[in-house]
């Protein structure tokens, strides 16, 4: 059609060059459009598979965009392309050559239509304060056993629907044990640069990484058979990025997501960039005992321990405290050292003897 189109035009004026353009055989419409259909379409077998693997390699780039990226590149270029028609109609009406009336205006229209994609998609911090609801929705694909499925998500605005796991945080293992408590919501996500950071960790060299890197696969597969909750691949990429941890920070605006880390830097750094953190290590931190070994306390003692001479008292917050050789001391409030505690799923038991 394109080779057609481009014939009908211009064979005249080769006709007109030839001097048969009196010959009405050759110089028509038909016999125009058939020759220019039949040259384009021999040209296009051995240059069809480049084009259809451009086409591919753009599809695939659109689908790792976001909602919010295509929709507002697309209306920033329509506005550029309206702005370029408006501009270049004088040109167009113009009868002073092809440069004038042709050329340009296609170039002005070339121009503003980029223009107007890279204005749109350079501001989206701006856009995603104006529309969060479309902010919230991102293609990804999700992990079930061995097959994965495209489906679209979306989050509430309070609610932060996907929890991005770094490296780091596979590394350590001890979100495996937070997981199966069930305290994590939503979806764990982890991006593509991740799992081929682990690989080149895996495959490296030196021992240490090798090991860390392997214990990273190891929990990613283990979260990956757990069915207390979703776990789900980010299969995009950030080319213009280098640093994991910029990429890291990109997706979480991105999607909206919160990041999970035991990274001190990283965690830094996204507090600056108002991106939602869940450290490990601050939650490590606010579960560690208050009491400590060798605190003083004072405690009731209500009955007696299974122990010889224990007595048990408890707490204000319904800590079992059991005091060695408190059984004279039934009913009285001592002062106890503690000298060791012990957690159990059933709480948190401290041992202590009177002074």
């Amino acid at each position: 059609m394109i080779g057609g189109a481009l014939a009908i035009n211009v064979l005249p004026i080769l006709w007109h060059v030839m001097g048969v353009q009196d010959n009405l055989w050759l110089n028509n419409y038909v016999v125009s459009f058939v020759l220019g259909g039949l040259l384009f379409y021999l040209l296009s077998l051995p240059t069809w598979q480049y084009v259809d693997g451009s086409i591919h390699d753009l599809e695939n780039y659109l689908n790792q965009q976001s909602t919010l990226l295509l929709l507002v590149g697309s209306l920033g270029t329509l506005i550029g392309l309206a702005i370029a028609v408006v501009l270049t109609t004088p040109l167009q009406r113009m009868n002073n050559g092809a440069l004038l009336s042709t050329v340009i205006p296609v170039f002005i229209m070339v121009l503003f239509g980029y223009l107007g994609f890279r204005l749109g998609t350079t501001r989206l911090d701006e856009w995603r304060n104006m529309i969060p609801y479309l902010n919230n929705k991102a293609r990804i694909t999700k992990i079930k056993g061995k097959k994965k499925v495209d489906e679209e998500v979306s989050t509430e605005a309070n609610f932060h629907h996907y929890k991005i796991l770094d490296t780091n945080i596979l590394i350590d293992g001890r979100i495996l044990d937070i997981v199966k408590t069930g305290f994590i919501e939503g979806t764990l996500l982890v991006p593509n640069f991740v799992l081929y950071e682990l690989q080149y960790l895996a495959d490296k060299g030196e021992e240490i990484k090798r090991v860390r890197g392997r214990r990273g696969l190891d929990v990613l597969n283990e979260l990956r058979e757990l069915d207390m909750i979703s776990l789900e691949m980010w299969e995009g990429d950030y080319e213009d990025i280098k640093e994991v941890d910029e990429k890291l920070i990109r997706l979480a605006k991105e999607l909206d997501a919160a990041l999970v880390t035991n990274d001190f830097n990283l965690n830094k750094v996204t507090q600056f960039q108002n991106v939602q953190v869940l450290n490990l290590n601050a939650l490590v931190g606010a579960l560690r005992p208050s009491i400590k070994v060798g605190d003083e306390l004072s405690v009731l003692l209500v009955k007696n321990g299974t122990e010889r001479q224990q007595a048990v008292g408890y707490l204000d917050d319904g800590t079992m405290v059991v005091v060695e050789d408190g059984r004279d001391q039934l009913q009285n409030k001592v002062r106890a050292e503690v000298t060791s505690a012990l957690q159990t799923d059933a709480g948190r038991m401290i041992f202590a003897k009177i002074v």
